[in-house]
């Protein structure tokens, strides 16, 4: 019976008026010969199926979990699976309803109907009346041919017949059972071995040493995937990165035989960014033919090498000669060239007029500065408050008032405090 017949409302059996006819049924199947699975793998049609048939038989409900039928027949739930495919496919089950299978609620077990199959009805001669009103799969049986009646006793002989599961065997008793004791002892009638089959008196270990297991060597995809994984960990702009992904980039250096240093070291020959939109494309783009220019350990061992004396020489030397050197210095062109500007600025307005910029005198303060430069000074504070502590050390809090407005300047001062020291 195919999928789409097993259920209540398609099917063209018949529901059994009791669990002794459904079981006449199951054993008539299981002699005609006329079923055969589906599929190809798996248990077949046997004892197994009857042995599930009956335990769903006795059941007031036909809703049977897998898990009941499994520790009730003593199989495991996939075998219970395949037999009640087998028993829907032969039509003698079918889905009232479908059990639940969503995780957040209470799963229920399916709940199925006993259906005799039309086949059978036919083959033994079985005449059935539908009462009015009622569907066909309803109908009851009035009558059977005169034929079929030794047939139909032989199915009940078998339905009537329990079958019992083998028991399981388990280990001996290491005990003998015994009514009672006996007087004399067991080890009565023993001998002492002769000495040409004593030991040697030299005792073996009673704990040998088990030998340890030798670590698996990586093969190719697992070299990739190891080389991935530490690129992850040591490239900072990799980190978002998907290790399967990487581990297909680098499938070429990895294969030659690269380590993590020497990618690193090829990486370095390009400028470093401080992040990467899309960290696996850039990467794809940077070791886009690595091993063929590095294709000798030599050269690897060289270029590593180079990469890492130009690490060390910019550790050594000060990372700016700026004004700003004690405070780190910031990073973007545009934001140096202002500072610059600025600094010679204020330079020369404090050679000149050292007296009026300590007095607040507002006629020379600003008069060398244009407004377009003014605003511009003051959007590279808004963005960048050590500009503002900078102004604050060099030409005063007054100054830098009337420079930066007293707005930016309190929100510097509250952010940093007036003793924070800036770092870019």
């Amino acid at each position: 019976m195919i999928a789409a017949h097993q259920w209540v409302a398609t099917t063209a059996g018949r529901i059994a008026t009791c669990s002794y006819s459904w079981m006449q049924a199951v054993h008539w199947v299981a002699g005609s010969g006329l079923y055969t699975p589906s599929r190809r793998h798996g248990p077949k049609w046997g004892p197994t199926t009857v042995a599930i048939a009956q335990e769903i038989s006795a059941l007031a409900e036909c809703r049977p979990g897998i898990a009941y039928l499994a520790r009730t027949v003593g199989v495991s739930e996939r075998t219970v699976q395949y037999h009640l495919d087998m028993l829907r496919e032969a039509g003698l089950l079918v889905y009232r309803s479908k059990g639940t299978r969503l995780p957040a609620g209470a799963r229920r077990a399916s709940h199925f109907e006993r259906v005799i199959p039309v086949e059978f009805d036919t083959a033994l001669g079985i005449r059935t009346v539908q009462p009015a009103g009622a569907p066909a799969i309803e109908r009851r049986p009035v009558g059977i041919a005169e034929e079929s009646r030794d047939l139909i006793g032989k199915l009940a002989r078998k339905a009537a017949r329990k079958m019992r599961r083998k028991p399981v065997r388990g280990k001996g008793r290491c005990t003998p059972m015994q009514a009672g004791t006996r007087g004399s002892s067991p080890t009565g009638g023993t001998h002492l071995p002769s000495e040409s089959k004593l030991d040697s008196g030299q005792p073996d270990s009673p704990a040998p040493n088990k030998q340890q297991k030798k670590a698996q060597r990586l093969n190719k995809i697992g070299r990739r995937h190891q080389l991935a994984r530490e690129l992850i960990t040591a490239v900072s702009w990799l980190a978002p990165a998907s290790s399967a992904r990487i581990a297909w980039i680098v499938r070429h250096v990895a294969d030659t035989g690269w380590s993590c240093h020497q990618v690193q070291a090829f990486l370095g020959l390009s400028p470093t960014p401080d992040a990467a939109r899309r960290p696996s494309g850039l990467l794809a783009h940077r070791l886009k033919g690595a091993h063929l220019l590095w294709d000798t350990p030599d050269k690897r061992q060289q270029g590593t090498q180079a990469w890492q004396d130009s690490l060390l020489s910019k550790r050594e030397q000060p990372r700016n000669d700026g004004p700003f050197a004690e405070l780190g210095g910031p990073r973007r062109a545009s934001v140096q060239r202002i500072v610059a500007e600025a600094v010679a600025r204020m330079n020369r307005l404090e050679e000149t007029n050292a007296v009026e910029v300590e007095a607040g005198s507002d006629a020379t303060d600003l008069e060398g500065l244009s407004p377009d430069q003014i605003v511009d000074m003051r959007a590279a504070a808004l963005k960048d408050p050590a500009l503002i502590h900078s102004a604050i050390d060099l030409a005063g809090e007054d100054y830098a008032r009337r420079l930066y407005t007293n707005r930016l300047v309190d929100q510097a001062l509250t952010a940093y405090g007036p003793t924070t020291v800036i770092t870019w």
